[in-house]
């Protein structure tokens, strides 16, 4: 279970909106009911937050390559952070919009772009970035506790929880409406799908 909270309070400046994601489930052992809850910007975030969790239970996308970056630095198979290989990617890219398209302004760019990496000393911040990330991989692996990682292993395809009726038809009812009508605000997109799915049911 997933709510979005909406809170309002009063201090010696004046009032204050405050918003939150709660996230919640029986325990499949105790039974015991756990919850967590956060702080969030505003009600689109606490909505998209719980939209991008959902989204990747319901489409069961494991990995990073699953998903490539909309500024297309990645590529199947790179390591999941920045690093050289992302400004190598960059550098391809800029080529590849330049054959196809050149101008004027992209020669610009592509100028302005080599300018900056001369500044900052090309690869380096990637060498740089690779270095830590290597660094922090090694603290972590001799801090791991085997009792961690053996609950950690994912679970076997048969227990895994299954959506209910009602779920599956209120996922394609919102995915229906956000095709209809995208640029609509996502409030409304859940406010109206719960409302017709209440109707129908």
């Amino acid at each position: 279970m997933a709510w979005a909270v909406e809170g309002y309070g009063a201090t010696q400046y004046g009032t204050t909106q405050q918003y939150g994601l709660g996230i919640g489930y029986a325990h499949p052992e105790t039974g015991k009911w756990l919850k967590t809850e956060g702080r969030m910007a505003g009600m689109a975030l606490s909505l998209g937050e719980w939209e991008v969790l959902r989204a990747y239970m319901e489409h069961e996308l494991h990995s990073l390559d699953e998903v490539q970056d909309p500024l297309g630095l990645r590529e199947p198979g790179d390591p999941p952070y920045l690093g050289v290989h992302t400004i190598r990617n960059a550098q391809r890219k800029l080529h590849e919009s330049l054959r196809e398209s050149p101008s004027l302004w992209r020669y610009f760019y592509a100028a302005g772009w080599y300018f900056y990496h001369a500044l900052t000393l090309w690869t380096l911040p990637g060498y740089l970035a690779e270095r830590e990330h290597k660094a922090i991989q090694r603290q972590q692996s001799q801090q791991r506790l085997p009792e961690v990682e053996e609950w950690s292993k994912p679970l076997p395809k048969e227990q895994w929880a299954k959506p209910s009726e009602e779920l599956v038809r209120l996922s394609a009812e919102v995915r229906r409406l956000r095709e209809e009508t995208p640029h609509r605000s996502i409030e409304e997109i859940f406010a109206e799908a719960y409302r017709r799915q209440g109707v129908e049911a």
